[in-house]
């Protein structure tokens, strides 16, 4: 789908030429990231969303609720502070905290390098699970593989219902997108089938988990699917069915990607 007027955005041969050499040492450091992971038999989740979706109150319910079941740990990306970071810390999981303020006005995204330097500060061989938390940024995270295995997004109802329409390099990457913050629903014009269908004209595959994070609401769907990753690796499905309220994997519409494969970046 490519609706708009993009006459105003030139891409010239120069520009190509040095976002292809940005993106291809990115995929080779991505490729060694999964090496690693792989080496220590983690599974991997990239977590994205927009500024202020709830990816960190989720996490918090999450890490509560895994306890002793998963051993995990947290990449925690944030552009500066260590606030999303300390409010993960004491709840069990081994956390590595990388601040991307040294770039120009603060980096958007997690790229792979800055993903492998975090790989130090977790114990990766006794860990089953690794979530990273990128910068909340509806763009930038989107167009950078790190690694990972598989990509959740975490999609708040007060962003509007025309999102996936307007960012669908984000919305087409996403495995799993988790319609947060439903608890507003009666106080909001967000419709709710609408966005269904936009997300659907973007990412017919993708599967839908409905949660509240403040309330934890779906969030033991949301726990599910995660105990289920790890030795599973799962494989694509057909359909894209929405989780049901067992969280069953099995129709999550999961896939695991192939190391460093790059996502389409046609809007």
């Amino acid at each position: 789908m490519s609706v708009g007027d993009h006459a105003g955005y030139g891409t010239g041969p120069e520009r190509v030429e040095v976002l292809e050499r940005i993106l291809g040492e990115n995929e080779r450091v991505a490729l060694a990231n999964r090496a690693a992971f792989d080496a220590a038999g983690v599974t991997v989740v990239n977590l994205m969303s927009a500024p202020g979706a709830g990816k960190t109150t989720l996490l918090v319910g999450t890490l509560r609720r895994l306890g002793p079941q998963l051993r995990v740990g947290i990449i925690e990306g944030d552009i500066e502070t260590s606030i999303d970071a300390d409010r993960l810390d004491g709840l069990g999981a081994a956390i590595a905290l990388i601040n991307t303020g040294n770039g120009f006005g603060g980096e958007c995204h997690l790229d792979a390098p800055m993903v492998a330097s975090a790989l130090g500060q977790l114990p990766l061989r006794d860990l089953d699970l690794v979530v990273i938390e990128n910068v909340g940024n509806l763009v930038c995270p989107a167009e950078f593989e790190v690694g990972e295995d598989l990509r959740a997004m975490v999609f708040a109802v007060t962003e509007g219902e025309e999102k996936p329409l307007k960012y669908p390099v984000m919305f087409r990457s996403a495995d799993l997108v988790l319609v947060n913050k439903t608890d507003l629903l009666p106080h909001l014009d967000f419709d709710l089938d609408a966005f269904r269908k936009n997300l659907a004209d973007v990412n017919p595959d993708v599967a839908v988990l409905e949660v509240s994070a403040r309330t934890g609401q779906g969030v033991d769907a949301w726990c599910a699917w995660l105990r289920a990753l790890p030795g599973q690796r799962p494989e694509p499905t057909i359909g894209g069915a929405a989780l049901d309220d067992d969280g069953d994997p099995a129709r999550a519409g999961a896939r695991r990607r192939a190391p460093g494969r790059r996502r389409s970046r046609r809007p």
